[in-house]
């Protein structure tokens, strides 16, 4: 299917204004497809000018231009000709639509655990006219009008107020003008929790088989959202617009939400099934809050093309953080945003794709999403923190408020908004957005000491711009000292020159470890000296400011992918620090990245059994000494169920003996535990099957896929190369989950012949799935065999013509981590 081009979205936007839609699903017509039919009434600015429409249709019916018949055989690449068109337009078109399993345009999925479907509509970035014909371009917003025929068991959620007319008919109420990617139908057996705050109806949704954790998590749900509501409200001073608010929390999404007006969509992950950590809740509650600031910025006022995406997301993206530590229980928001957000967008910045926050102009609608990234989200919310720094808080919400009002149901652009900021703060913001949002790369920020009889006599920030990348980006942050868990020092500066002088911190002690940026306020690379990372393992646990140990591990994770600092220097850390770790999310991400990256990835397989147990030694340290039920005791039986060699353990534990409080009947640390078992040859297929029929449901279903793909055995590595790569019918869920199983093995002998194979397999499922979940699968499915030859394969790959937009971007990507992998061994040996 041909792209839509800027050129052609202005030249077609200049001609047509959209006056509505009036849309007709048929859902009831079987598991593969649904009746579509659309009416849409438009002007033209030139009568007797020709367009075309959007529409991506299994079968065409019959099409009507203002009462005249065309021809559906003009249907071309996904574009419906509209010749001779009137001042006032009607075009009807009855055709026959295709469910897909990739999870874009109106997605189908059948729950295990009791057979039923569910559906929902998932329309970014060009899924529209796959559900029905459209102009599908952000600036041609329009009210909607919808009705739904549904099997008669079926409940019908969408961007309006439903309301149903008859067994298995349902009305939604007209929309305000929307763009067409967020439009959305949810259908199917859906079980509901509704609540009211406001004035406003609120509504919760998920499949029957989650109805007992829906409605043990409903109350924190709905907490959080009347919070987040009340927030905005009073931030942004405009009420919100679009009637009810209902969140449907659906199986096999791409994403982690989207923010359909009225109607938001998240992955049913988010539903936790068994035991949560305190950094899950916060992950729930963030999507939560960011989702509903995209009401107004997003939704409200929507960009007028896809190369100003970036705005909506780093917008949603700092407010939510900002709501959740203002105005809810989740006051340690910004602590994970540096540990997990940040830590995602830095390694966006080191890939070769690094980009520019805004200003890369996309050329047509699939280039624009190759920059929807880490930088889009992180980057970009970390860039509105120093442009608050520079205005002021006051005058950015004044330009905020200015921006959103003015553009209301209508589409703006980055100049709108800089304009409106500007305005209100009076400042002149064009060096300013040229450095930060313009330019591409982050400034290096390090501090030197000279010191003398254990004070300091001179400090010295240094900032250093990248290279290819050159830029003079002013930065508002702060850096701070401290020895044996005592503040030594802590001076706040603003640097706007190569080297800044830090007055505050001579003549105090000098500190065991000093960290710039210790607040996190700015986006950069921080560089600890040699001296502070040699005190981690003793000094980090000590220190009492969570958003600082969380700064020092970003600094560490950047420094591995560098190769500038071992893998061992971070096993050391963590060994020292974790069991005395007090924040949740510094707690389960280091945990995490410790052992699924450290030695998952840098770490050759000869050296991983003994590093994987030294991680369960912390799990098991932890464990032994945490409240039962906790946050910690869960973190750590989690790190023990991955990493233990202790099969006797690990099979008590997959049986329900032994376990630690709280996880006496969790399916999905069951999992855990089962997939380390896999991974070391210890269960067969039918063992894994046994524990799949115990947790017969969608999420057991997955697991099971990924650890029979990761039994040590080629029998299990073919059977599932196969599933992932051959024409199956497996959903995009399954896919990444055979990916993310696939590349476990004892030696890279047994994988590696899929090497070669994954760089003619995997581009070729071009055909038959979707960039956005098959840009997934190439970045799972990337071989972890870490040697010169997988890097020669995967450059003469990126030399080829034919790679799709998303699959060259991540394999882009992939192929960064690669290198980055075998730069560290290079530099630091098998010792490392």
């Amino acid at each position: 299917m041909r792209s839509l081009t800027l050129a052609e979205a202005r030249d077609r936007s200049e001609l047509i204004t959209v006056g509505s839609y009036a849309v007709q699903l048929d859902l009831d017509q079987g598991a593969e497809v649904f009746g579509s039919v659309a009416t849409v009434r438009f002007t033209c600015a030139s009568p007797g000018a020709d367009s075309w429409v959007d529409l991506k249709a299994r079968e065409i019916h019959s099409i009507r231009l203002n009462g005249r018949e065309l021809d559906p055989a003009t249907v071309d690449e996904g574009r419906l000709p509209l010749p001779g068109l009137a001042a006032d337009n009607e075009l009807t078109v009855d055709a026959t639509m295709a469910y897909s399993h990739d999870g874009q345009g109106l997605h189908r999925a059948t729950d295990p655990a009791d057979g039923r479907d569910y559906v929902y509509g998932h329309l970014f970035l060009d899924a529209a006219p796959s559900v029905f014909v459209c102009f599908d371009q952000p600036d041609l917003k329009a009210p909607y009008g919808i009705t739904v025929k549904a099997p008669q068991e079926w409940t019908v959620i969408g961007n309006g107020a439903t309301t149903q007319t008859a067994p298995g008919e349902w009305r939604l109420a007209t929309t305000k003008p929307l763009a067409t990617y967020f439009v959305t139908v949810c259908a199917g057996p859906y079980v509901s929790v509704r609540d009211e705050h406001d004035g406003i109806p609120l509504g919760l949704h998920a499949r029957q088989s989650l109805r007992e954790p829906l409605e043990r998590h409903a109350a924190e749900i709905f907490e959080v959202t009347k919070q987040s509501f009340d927030y905005f409200h009073g931030l942004f001073g405009i009420r919100y617009p679009f009637g009810d608010y209902d969140q449907v929390f659906v199986p096999e999404f791409n994403a982690g939400a989207m923010e359909n007006p009225g109607c938001v969509v998240l992955r049913d992950q988010y539903i936790f099934r068994g035991a949560a950590t305190q950094d899950e809740l916060l992950t729930r509650a963030n999507t939560v809050s960011h989702e509903m600031s995209h009401m107004w910025f997003g939704d409200l006022v929507t960009m007028k093309w896809w190369d100003d995406l970036w705005l909506n997301e780093s917008f949603a993206e700092y407010m939510s953080h900002r709501c959740l530590v203002d105005a809810t229980q989740y006051t340690e928001a910004w602590v994970d945003s540096s540990i997990e957000r940040k830590v995602w967008g830095y390694g966006a910045e080191r890939s070769p794709s690094t980009h520019p926050v805004a200003g890369v102009e996309a050329l047509d609608a699939i280039s624009a999403l190759q920059n929807f990234d880490g930088i889009s989200y992180a980057k970009g919310a970390a860039a509105l923190r120093q442009l608050i720094a520079y205005v002021g808080d006051d005058r950015f919400i004044a330009g905020v408020r200015a921006y959103l009002t003015d553009k209301s149901y209508g589409n703006g652009t980055l100049a709108d908004f800089l304009a409106a900021i500007q305005a209100a703060s009076g400042s002149d913001l064009d060096g300013w957005a040229k450095a930060w949002l313009l330019t591409a790369g982050r400034d290096t920020i390090s501090v030197d000491l000279a010191e003398e009889s254990g004070r300091v006599t001179a400090a010295t920030l240094t900032r250093e711009a990248p290279a290819d990348h050159p830029a003079d980006r002013p930065h508002a942050l702060d850096v701070a000292g401290w020895t044996d868990g005592t503040q030594t020092a802590r001076v706040e500066t603003t640097v706007a020159a190569p080297e800044v002088s830090l007055e505050g911190l001579v003549d105090t002690p000098t500190p065991a470890v000093l960290v710039p940026n210790a607040s996190d306020l700015t986006w950069a690379r921080v560089v600890l000296s040699d001296k502070t990372i040699g005190a981690l393992p003793t000094q980090l646990s000590q220190v009492p400011d969570a958003q600082t140990r969380a700064v020092v591990w970003s600094s560490l994770v950047d420094g591995l992918h560098t190769a500038e600092v071992a893998p061992t220097v971070l096993l050391d850390v963590f060994e020292g620090a974790w069991t005395r770790e007090r924040n949740s999310s510094i707690l389960t991400r280091t945990a995490g990245y410790a052992e699924h990256v450290v030695v998952g990835v840098f770490l050759p397989r000869e050296q991983r059994p003994a590093a994987r147990e030294r991680l369960a030694r912390c799990g098991r340290a932890l464990l032994d000494t945490a409240e039962p039920g906790s946050t910690s005791s869960l973190a750590a039986a989690r790190l023990v169920a991955g990493t233990s060699a202790d099969e006797e353990l690990l099979r008590g534990w997959a049986t329900g003996h032994g376990l630690p409080a709280g996880l006496e009947d969790d399916g999905d640390f069951r999992w855990i535990v089962v997939r380390n078992l896999a991974r070391r040859g210890a269960l067969s297929d039918a063992d894994i099957e046994r524990f799949r029929a115990s947790d017969d449901t969608l999420q057991g279903s997955l697991n099971a896929l990924m650890c029979r793909a990761a039994r040590p055995d080629p029998e299990a590595k073919a059977w599932a190369w196969d599933q992932l790569t051959g024409r199956n019918g497996r959903s995009n869920y399954e896919m990444n989950h055979l990916a993310r199983g696939f590349w476990a093995a004892p030696s890279d002998d047994l994988v590696e012949p899929y090497v070669a194979r994954y760089f003619v397999d995997v581009p070729a499922m071009s055909a038959w799935v979707g960039e956005d979940a098959l840009s997934r699968v190439v970045t799972l499915a990337f071989p972890q065999v870490y040697t010169d030859a997988t890097a020669r394969r995967s450059a003469e790959t990126l030399e080829r013509g034919d790679l799709t937009p998303a699959v060259r971007r991540s394999l882009v990507d992939a192929d960064a981590d690669l290198r980055e992998v075998l730069a560290s061994r290079a530099a630091f040996g098998d010792s490392a």
